[in-house]
């Protein structure tokens, strides 16, 4: 592949040209448009960043670019943790902030319709009040509809209700020629040839650039209760949980967390945690019609977990209760990363029979090498957050221990028959492990992919593949 064209005065007159005032170059550019959330992957500044407000304008703009062979980077609120929609290859930014609009919401259909700069915090409250719920629940709500659709995110919610994918039911979206495609739309199933629809779910944009998501909505649950469960130690905590799954409870979310994650969480948030003595905690939560109809479910849970090792089952059936405590499990990242000059991220997922080998040989490897990692993560499905913290170790001794932690963490989750990436992605930062994770024939098929979509390979170059 050639080597991709630097911007000349010709194409910002021709970017200026189409977007007045959305246009911007050199020291106009933002410097938030050079990192993602996980500043450890590198700074890029792009050459120029693009504000379009329609389709039209992305396709004229890809058009452009591919006949120029301008590398393009898509970009939502770049709150990514494996340097997703970072240009790494120089080129330009195209930013979908502004094209952040509600469509529609077909109650008939149960369908909504919307723009991928929208919000996944403004998509929930224009929710509010028709009787109809988005399940999927990132623990970043200040991410893009679009940016989720890019990365196939999960969230809290997973357990019961699925992923991004379980929910994108038509996309309209733009190729690197310009281009204009729809794919699927209102059905709710298809077995019409191949699905191109779930091959751009999780593509981080590396084949075509999202303009419009129609996604599925299901009815809204009525009552949700919660369960904080305390335990003496980390692995009598994580050995419980599949007896968990297995009980006749459907769960909604079934979390893990560390005393110490909780701790980072205090300082940050400023208040207390409704419990802070046991050294792991579960956390559950339930939906259901009614408090009432939600009763059965908890009194089993109430029954079994002092059987599996809980010290206490703490109820949280006040909206402030259950704001406590899931208000500090969604700022345990940014909780982390305020304790520490840097840090890395492992996403990975394991069986869930796995989860306690997995967690108990990441204290391990910490210890080994000497190295803060704190873990929260997703019990009930698998996805582990394993955070590594720089702390006081300078910045040569930092890089090299960061370097060996991730690569035995890697390691370890292969060896379990685990993958790369739950939620997060694969970006820049994760290539060599999803090489070795997957193997040369997957990833060359993968590239095959990216070839046929992408020939001059313009989309979100040095991502995945």
């Amino acid at each position: 592949m050639k080597p991709f064209k630097c911007i000349d005065g010709a194409d910002i007159a021709f970017f200026e040209g189409l977007m007045p005032h959305r246009a911007f170059f050199g020291d106009k550019i933002s410097d938030d448009y050079a990192h993602d959330e996980m500043g450890e992957y590198g700074h890029f500044m792009p050459q120029a960043v693009l504000l379009p407000i329609s389709t039209e304008e992305v396709s004229a703009v890809l058009a452009y670019c591919n006949g120029q062979n301008i590398a393009v980077t898509t970009r939502g609120t770049g709150t990514g943790l494996c340097g997703g929609c970072v240009p790494v290859m120089g080129g330009i930014v195209i930013s979908m902030e502004k094209m952040s609009r509600m469509l529609e919401i077909d109650p008939q259909n149960m369908t909504a319709t919307v723009e991928p700069g929208l919000l996944l915090t403004d998509f929930s409250k224009t929710l509010e009040g028709t009787g109809l719920f988005y399940p999927p629940d990132p623990g970043e709500k200040t991410a893009t509809m679009g940016g989720n659709s890019a990365t196939n995110a999960g969230g809290m919610r997973a357990v019961r209700y699925g992923v991004t994918r379980d929910y994108v039911l038509g996309l309209e979206a733009v190729l690197a020629s310009g281009q204009v495609l729809n794919l699927g739309g209102k059905t709710v199933k298809t077995s019409s040839g191949y699905s191109l629809l779930n091959l751009l779910i999780g593509s981080e944009g590396t084949l075509a650039v999202i303009t419009k998501l129609t996604v599925k909505l299901i009815p809204e649950p009525k009552a949700n209760l919660s369960l904080l469960i305390p335990f003496d130690n980390l692995d009598r905590c994580i050995e419980a949980v599949p007896a968990i799954l297995r009980c006749e409870c459907e769960l909604t979310a079934i979390e893990f967390m560390e005393r110490e994650v909780i701790a980072c969480a205090e300082a940050y948030l400023g208040k207390k945690f409704p419990d802070n003595t046991a050294d792991a905690y579960l956390l559950i939560r339930l939906d259901g019609t009614s408090v009432e109809a939600l009763q059965p479910s908890i009194d089993v849970l109430t029954k079994l977990l002092p059987t599996l090792g809980a010290a206490d089952v703490l109820l949280a059936d006040t909206d402030e209760r259950k704001d406590s405590i899931w208000n500090a499990r969604g700022a345990f990242l940014e909780a982390i990363k305020s304790s520490t000059p840097a840090m890395d991220e492992c996403d990975v997922v394991v069986p869930r029979d796995k989860i306690a080998v997995f967690v108990k040989r990441s204290i391990q490897i910490g210890k080994e090498l000497d190295v803060r990692i704190c873990s929260f993560g997703h019990a009930g499905d698998g996805n582990l957050h394993i955070y590594i913290c720089q702390d006081a170790l300078p910045a040569d001794e930092w890089e090299r221990r960061r370097a060996l932690v991730m690569d035995a963490l890697y390691l370890e989750a292969q060896k379990v028959n685990g993958q790369v990436s739950g939620e997060h992605g694969i970006g820049h930062a994760k290539r060599d492990f999803l090489l070795q994770s997957l193997g040369e024939t997957q990833i060359a098929l993968m590239g095959g992919i990216k070839n046929t979509f992408d020939p001059m390979g313009i989309l979100n170059p040095g991502k995945i593949v």
